[in-house]
């Protein structure tokens, strides 16, 4: 096999990688903080858990509305700056200190006020945060045309990413710690100030350090323009459409619904495992041992798993890669029966190495799939680049998996028998909920290999794409 050559205009320096991966730490950071604080809007400020599930469900419905809304804006944008890094530098700014905005909450405030207070800056928060966040995923699409450059960007931007994993799960140890705090109130009061001014400054470097394509003189870009909001609605929903059509594209979001999902309605269960299986419900006995559990798992994923499935991509191609890494997490979540073990709670960690191949090769792969089947809608539909509605609704199905498999989640530990106000469970609820814990990710798994197995836009292919639109347009 030749040596693939990477030509200098298509290759990503380590700066502008690492400045890019900044952009995703943030990306990851934002989301698992703001899941970690929500738990203390039950113990810390009161709300009522209905109250609070709906200020956790809500918002949701309006981000799934802005990021196509966004994705087409930045699309479409001309400015002497770019398309995206406007957008991006405004957002990480506007993000991080939203959030910090949104959780200066006070217990003593009525829980009225609390909830319309926190709902209202929940939809400005994730104003700002799709300001950010979109346009982000879009810039990561275009920053290389190479098909093998792709996988390296976003496994190093991943690798960064991973960071956040490691950070967010000590959060609950630090704002319940009361030699930091005098109460959880103002541990979250402080530690989100301590967050989204962190959020800022790392959110604004792929604004400040990352290349983006020159497209100011492209044409068939949609006029952005209050005056034009009818025209801009259809454009919209045209691209929308199109992008339906685009067969690799829909697969690639059917497999990551179905990894992601089945990944995250167990993601819970660990936890509960650890606690009342190993520890018999003596919260104190299982001590941190539930934060190192997160956190090993995305130090593997940083360290090991992405640079191997990164390798496996540049050698066997993603395709392969994909199915490959997904089987591995399968023998991963079947491992969890004999890991999960009470006499010796240190082998908790053997089935991480194997389980995490799952998620970090899926993101991984999937964003530069993803750069790749945005080629192939220019070459059927030519200019403008998509990226941005591309990302935009990728996500969406993330975000949407993520909803659904809170609710599945919920669902599943009521089938079970789980009951939330006992300190000990049943041994049959137990071994029901251990069962689930590894049929469940290890299905969808199963599934989405299934779904991959005749992805045909392979190195070859993209790489013809790539010279076709070459002819057509010259280089960007």
């Amino acid at each position: 096999m030749s040596e693939h050559i990477i030509v200098s205009r298509d290759r990503v320096s380590i700066g502008q990688k690492a400045a890019f991966g900044a952009g995703h730490l943030v990306n990851n950071l934002l989301p698992g903080a703001l899941g970690v604080f929500s738990f203390f809007l039950l113990t810390a400020f009161g709300m009522d858990p209905f109250l609070a599930g709906l200020l956790g469900g809500l918002p949701r419905f309006y981000d799934a509305i802005t990021d196509p809304i966004m994705g087409y804006i930045s699309d479409n944008t001309k400015s002497r700056w770019g398309r995206r890094k406007p957008y991006i530098f405004i957002g990480a700014v506007l993000s991080g200190s939203l959030f910090a905005i949104l959780w200066q909450l006070n217990p003593e405030n009525s829980q009225m006020y609390n909830f319309w207070y926190f709902l209202i800056f929940s939809m400005i928060y994730l104003t700002g945060n799709t300001i950010f966040s979109t346009p982000l995923i879009g810039l990561g699409y275009e920053m290389t045309f190479d098909y093998k450059e792709r996988t390296r960007l976003m496994g190093f931007s991943q690798t960064l990413g991973q960071i956040a994993w490691m950070i967010v799960p000590w959060f609950w140890v630090i704002i319940a710690n009361p030699n930091l705090f005098e109460s959880q109130a103002v541990g979250v009061r402080v530690l989100s100030i301590i967050v989204g001014a962190a959020c800022v400054i790392l959110g604004v470097m792929p604004a400040l350090f990352c290349k983006e394509i020159d497209q100011t003189n492209l044409t068939n870009r949609a006029e952005l323009s209050f005056k034009n909001i009818l025209n801009n609605l259809k454009g919209l929903f045209k691209s929308i459409v199109q992008i339906t059509k685009n067969k690799p594209f829909m697969k690639l979001c059917a497999a990551t619904f179905l990894v992601f999902n089945g990944f995250q309605m167990v993601a819970s269960f660990s936890y509960f495992i650890i606690v009342f299986y190993m520890f018999n419900g003596m919260y104190e006995a299982a001590g941190t041992w539930p934060a190192w559990f997160s956190t090993i798992s995305a130090m593997s994923t940083a360290i090991l798993i992405i640079p191997i499935v990164t390798r496996l991509s540049t050698k066997l191609g993603k395709r392969k890669a994909f199915i490959i890494s997904t089987l591995i997490s399968i023998v991963g979540y079947a491992l969890k029966w004999w890991g999960f073990n009470p006499a010796n709670p240190w082998m908790i960690f053997i089935p991480i190495p194997f389980m995490v191949f799952g998620i970090g090769g899926l993101f991984t792969l999937m964003m530069s799939m993803t750069a790749d089947v945005c080629d192939l809608d220019e070459l059927n539909n030519g200019m403008p680049r998509k990226e941005g509605t591309f990302g935009a609704i990728y996500w969406w199905m993330v975000k949407l998996g993520q909803g659904l498999a809170m609710v599945l989640g919920g669902l599943v530990l009521k089938l079970v028998g789980f009951d939330q106000n006992s300190a000990i469970q049943t041994t049959e609820t137990l071994t029901n909920l251990r069962i689930a814990d590894i049929l469940i990710p290890a299905t969808t798994a199963a599934i989405a290999i299934w779904v991959m197995w005749n992805y045909d836009l392979t190195e070859q292919k993209s790489n013809e794409i790539s010279k076709e639109l070459v002819r057509r347009r010259g280089e960007l």
